[in-house]
């Protein structure tokens, strides 16, 4: 009898290893079968097609659109395309400067110079238009094309020409490209008595000991608790979200760990050094921007009740990538695992492999998540980003303040107010006066500025439903009515809504005058998320409680 199930099994296991061979077999075949009809059909294009095809160009196209069918994390950067060294090293060869596209001038234009950058060192300002780069004019020109003209090897040079507004002769000058490390850190300091403020903006190479340094000078100018702003933070390197999460968590904690397909994409994450401190307060921003490793040091930080998560509900990207170098050059980022942070909980919202009618990915709902807990027992889920322990939701802003946030005239209005005024009030306390006020609503009205124009067209397209239903003859006087209140009055507008429209304005302004480091400090004056969550850290009862302790 023992020997009959002996055989039995081993007949059992053949037959599955035969069942496997043959699934193996046949999605190997139909690889080769796929890639030998994609591998002809090029062949057809290359022979017969009415125009000549670069062999480059056309198969990136279906590169592309292969991997975009895949998810959006899966991505080919061929061999001279130096994005991929910028997300993984945070540098890059170029000016160290923020552009933007102008449209009445449809040129580029400095938007914000880096500190310390060549373009500084040359004496760029933001609002000045470039004009040329070698000779070679650029009007027209999209930011993409301007930019790949400005970077290029360190060390080597080139030719700018630019017209700065209010001055009759163009400026010209020869600027040196260096390699720029972009400031993910591009603030810190004590805000409030005790309370230090960290915002890290990235995760790549050595920001990690960035952010370990600035806690450190922070502990030494007083700081007892900590407000950490990962907000908009889309994330980046796994290992530094990792060694960041270690300066607030004992060493040995496992941070999360990651499974894929293969036994290398397997991985278990835990913090290598002693910490910074284990017991500092914390508190963590985070809104629908943060991503990625800004989810995994805020989720670890919640799973562990080390830290308030405080703000809107996380991206929920639990996808890793890695980078895979291709034998002709060139590189493939790709989707090979998918992370857990300590409570165990996957936080991925998004199924690529299975769409909606409209091509979006579908989200699975709060009802069907899973339950899991934190170390000391909290209740969590997973499936759909860190959920904060203290929501605090953005404000919805009105159609003029997006409107106005992304015209040339209020850019116009805060370049002519840098050149007129020699300095301003320190960061963080500057404001406009009613009568600077008063001159942008001036500026803004001579720019010819237009807004409603949503409304607008929804009311046509209203006028046009009722025209072709035949109603349009008894609501004539009803929409011409309602036209003419929607039409809006831009000074009245304008001083209603100031409170919604002026930071955008003083922060633009500031960072003229102190740069991106200043920026974050002024966008802190009003910031509901920010002020929420030092009220957290100064009620210790209600800061215990929502860790469970």
């Amino acid at each position: 009898m023992r020997k009959m199930r002996r055989t039995l099994l081993l007949l059992l296991c053949a037959l599955s290893l035969s069942a496997f061979a043959q699934k193996s077999e046949n999605h190997n075949s139909s690889i080769a079968r796929n890639l030998s009809t994609f591998n002809e059909i090029y062949r057809h294009l290359d022979m017969f097609y009415v125009d000549s095809l670069n062999a480059d160009t056309v198969m990136e196209w279906g590169i592309h659109s292969m991997l975009n069918r895949v998810d959006p994390y899966t991505t080919y950067y061929p061999q001279d395309d130096d994005e991929l060294m910028v997300m993984a090293q945070g540098k890059y060869a170029g000016i160290g400067s923020i552009i933007r596209f102008h449209k009445k001038h449809d040129r580029v234009v400095i938007s914000e110079p880096y500190k310390g950058s060549p373009s500084e060192k040359a004496g760029l300002k933001a609002g000045d238009i470039l004009m040329s780069i070698d000779d070679k004019d650029v009007k027209g020109m999209n930011n993409t094309a301007v930019s790949n003209m400005l970077r290029g090897e360190a060390g080597t040079t080139f030719k700018l020409k630019v017209q700065r507004p209010g001055e009759d002769k163009p400026r010209s000058m020869t600027i040196t490209r260096e390699t720029i490390t972009i400031p993910h850190v591009p603030y810190y300091g004590i805000v409030s008595p005790g309370v230090g403020y960290l915002y890290l903006t990235g995760f790549a190479e050595n920001d990690a000991l960035q952010v370990r340094a600035a806690v450190m000078e922070l502990k030494e100018q007083g700081a007892k608790k900590l407000v950490l702003d990962l907000r908009e933070n889309p994330g980046g390197a796994l290992d530094e979200s990792v060694d960041i999460a270690n300066l607030f968590l004992p060493k040995g904690t496992k941070v999360v760990y990651t499974k894929g397909k293969t036994s290398a994409s397997n991985r278990e994450y835990f913090t290598r050094l002693e910490p910074v401190d284990t017991v500092m307060p914390l508190a963590v921003l985070v809104s629908g921007g943060s991503a990625s490793a800004s989810e995994i040091l805020s989720g670890s930080l919640q799973d562990m009740d080390r830290a308030v998560i405080v703000g809107t509900r996380t991206y929920g990207k639990g996808l890793v990538q890695s980078i895979r170098d291709l034998d002709y050059g060139g590189n493939l980022k790709i989707t090979t695992a998918r992370y857990y942070i300590p409570s165990g909980r996957c936080i991925q919202a998004y199924d690529y492999r299975h769409l909606n009618p409209d091509g979006s990915a579908k989200t699975l709902p709060d009802s069907l998540t899973t339950l899991f807990h934190t170390r000391g027992g909290r209740e969590v889920r997973d499936g759909g980003g860190i959920k904060p322990d203290v929501e605090v939701l953005a404000d919805t802003l009105p159609t003029i303040v997006i409107d106005l946030a992304n015209h040339d005239a209020l850019f116009d209005f805060c370049t002519h107010y840098a050149q007129t005024h020699a300095s301003i009030a320190p960061a963080g306390e500057f404001h406009l006066t009613d009568a600077e006020y008063e001159e942008l609503i001036e500026y803004v009205k001579e720019a010819d500025f237009t807004y409603n124009k949503r409304t607008e067209e929804v009311l046509d397209l209203l006028r046009d439903v009722a025209k072709r239903e035949g109603y349009i003859d008894d609501c004539a006087a009803e929409f011409e009515a309602l036209k003419a209140k929607l039409k809006g009055d831009l000074r009245a507008d304008m001083l209603k809504f100031r409170k919604e429209i002026e930071p955008y304005v003083c922060d633009d302004i500031v960072r003229r005058y102190y740069y991106e480091r200043g920026g974050v400090r002024q966008a802190l004056q009003g910031d509901k998320t920010f002020e929420r969550a030092l009220e957290v850290l100064a009620n210790e009862d209600e800061y215990r409680k929502l860790l469970g302790k």
